[in-house]
């Protein structure tokens, strides 16, 4: 589906299916919609980048027939290139790569974007904010990695609430989302808020209680602790 940015940069929650049921991965994304989620967030990890192994883009496009809000993949992948149309065709609206797993970032936002998707790029922890200075006008978000990334259940780096804020700053005007992902809950969420983020990814906070009820209650209480 299009990708407008917001003007408005109302919050935008992308759950992350990390915490899902694998099993039932097609009702989980319909029930997380149905219960209030902006976008869906789809964690792609290979075993090298990061220390875990989880989906493809095979399974991208078995669900995207389920999704029907914005289809967002985090590619923690390297190299990331070789697979980017494959997720493209697979559905994806947003591809996120890391500033890490790549020598040539510049060129790798390029072919996203020729792809017909917008392009994200993440940075981990330990990864100044200085690396995308001179590839904004090639980026349509920025997320900020709150927890050394490979697994869900982490808490919340508070060390990231300054570069948070380095990199709205650094963002400004344009329509570039600055995301976070990683132990967001309604307690850490006011803060990444306050700092400038307008798109949080929660995983374990949103899937906690394994019933579509309970995904609706814990994205309203993040929404409300943020408002």
């Amino acid at each position: 589906m299009p990708v407008e940015f917001d003007p408005a940069r109302d919050l935008k929650i992308a759950p992350s299916i990390l915490s899902a049921d694998f099993a039932r991965l097609g009702e989980e994304v319909r029930a997380i919609e149905e219960q209030g989620c902006d976008w869906v967030h789809i964690d792609v990890m290979d075993g090298h980048f990061v220390p875990n192994i989880t989906i493809g883009p095979d399974v991208v496009a078995a669900l995207r027939p389920h999704c029907k809000t914005v289809m967002d993949c985090h590619l923690m992948i390297s190299p990331a290139d070789p697979y980017l149309e494959a997720f493209a065709k697979a559905g994806a609206d947003i591809i996120t790569i890391h500033a890490e797993a790549g020598p040539h970032l510049d060129r790798s936002l390029q072919y996203i974007r020729s792809l017909g998707c917008k392009a994200g790029v993440a940075l981990n922890p330990s990864t100044p904010e200085s690396v995308i200075e001179y590839c904004l006008d090639k980026i349509d978000m920025v997320l900020v990695m709150t927890v050394n990334p490979g697994f869900g259940g982490q808490k919340f780096l508070h060390s990231q609430l300054p570069k948070m804020e380095r990199v709205r700053k650094m963002i400004g005007e344009r329509p570039i989302w600055l995301q976070i992902d990683g132990g967001v809950t309604p307690e850490t969420a006011p803060l990444a808020r306050a700092a400038g983020v307008d798109s949080m990814v929660a995983g374990s906070a949103v899937f906690k209680g394994g019933t579509p009820q309970h995904y609706g209650e814990n994205i309203a209480a993040i929404r409300k602790a943020c408002a």
